[in-house]
């Protein structure tokens, strides 16, 4: 219930900045922002809250978490920051938004949208043409932007930083998309072929900005000529920072917190309690170090913790046609962090490594 209460707070803000929009227009028919606001609520909120689910399971065993609060912090005016993180969140959420919209579009489920279509027709390559029905990624890049841009009402330097995020995750939609191709030809010969853009899997997506995430660049900037305000000398500096940045790459301009340690102003929960991993199968290296980079490296000790998990056994098959299954419990050992007892000292080898962005 809290998830979803947050969710609605947070698309809200979107909301109302389209809502108080001047009019506009999208695939040859005008809408005001009432109508907008109806039409693709349902989507921008889907998208969102993918963009925030996939954004945890990318940082699920790092120290910063993407808790709750991220989105929030991006967005609101009094509480916002420009960390390696937020720069992440505004990318994965923009993206979410962006595929979502664009994934509706191709189900049908707006009357203003269709396949795009615009390149049917042409030779794409040897032995392919275009045709089929590609997924709309023009349309839904265009609604999103009118969407998720709204929030960013400033002229500020983290404003343009989060514009610029914002696009970096509709342009990951676009960069992972792949083709799809179908045969023609005499007793399926495949002399010829039919080939259609459509949208990877939303995870691909994840893995491509977690990339950019780990490649971000932080922006150094003049703050001898940024204390000009919104003069044309503060605005000079700030354009030319961004001339040198790639349209594809992340950007940043704070140092990232200590997120081992908690701290409720900035919505960080800190590492204690977390559970990290220390076996099991098919973990990756990152997986299985979790305990140190939770635990120990930030002063921490790992608490083994018995647990008893219910789960499907025994399960037979039945003619016809029904599987039954045993309801089995067993003792699973899971680990987390813990306070070291405060009565023994630390060991003088255990420091907290918060260089550089492996959170």
């Amino acid at each position: 219930m809290k998830r979803s209460t947050f969710l609605i707070l947070s698309i809200a803000g979107v909301y109302s900045a389209v809502f108080h929009a001047a009019a506009w227009s999208v695939n040859n028919f005008l809408m005001t922002g009432p109508k907008a606001y109806l039409t693709y609520s349902s989507s921008v909120a889907a998208g969102a809250h993918s963009g925030m689910e996939e954004c945890k399971f990318q940082f699920g065993w790092e120290r910063w978490n993407c808790p709750e609060s991220a989105l929030q912090l991006s967005t609101h005016n009094r509480l916002r920051s420009a960390t390696r993180e937020t720069s992440f969140v505004h990318a994965i959420s923009s993206a979410g938004v962006m595929y979502t919209l664009t994934r509706n579009c191709s189900m049908g489920d707006f009357e203003s949208c269709g396949c795009d279509d615009s390149r049917n027709g042409r030779v794409g390559g040897r032995g392919w043409v275009w045709g089929g029905c590609s997924d709309n990624v023009e349309f839904g890049e265009r609604i999103s932007k009118l969407f998720v841009d709204a929030l960013e009402t400033g002229h500020d330097t983290r404003a343009l930083i989060n514009l610029h995020n914002n696009e970096v995750g509709r342009l990951a939609v676009k960069a992972t998309m792949k083709r799809a191709c179908k045969c023609h030809g005499v007793s399926g010969s495949c002399s010829i072929q039919t080939c259609w853009l459509q949208l990877a899997e939303f995870r691909e997506i994840g893995n491509y900005l977690k990339i950019k995430y780990d490649q971000a660049h932080k922006l150094e900037m003049d703050k001898r000529r940024m204390r000009a305000g919104n003069s044309a000398d503060s605005r000079g500096a700030t354009a030319e920072t961004f001339h040198h940045v790639h349209a594809t790459e992340l950007v940043f301009l704070e140092d990232s917190p200590d997120y081992c340690t908690r701290n409720a102003s900035l919505g960080h929960h800190g590492t204690e309690g977390r559970e990290c991993l220390q076996t099991g199968k098919n973990l990756s290296q990152w997986e299985k170090r979790s305990c140190r980079r939770l635990c120990t490296e930030c002063g921490l000790r790992v608490e083994e913790r018995r647990t008893e998990v219910v789960a499907s056994c025994n399960c037979k098959f039945h003619w016809c046609c029904t599987v039954r299954c045993e309801q089995c419990r067993q003792l699973v050992a899971k680990h987390f962090c813990a306070r070291r007892d405060t009565t023994a000292a630390a060991p003088n080898h255990i420091k907290r490594r918060n260089k550089g962005h492996k959170r």
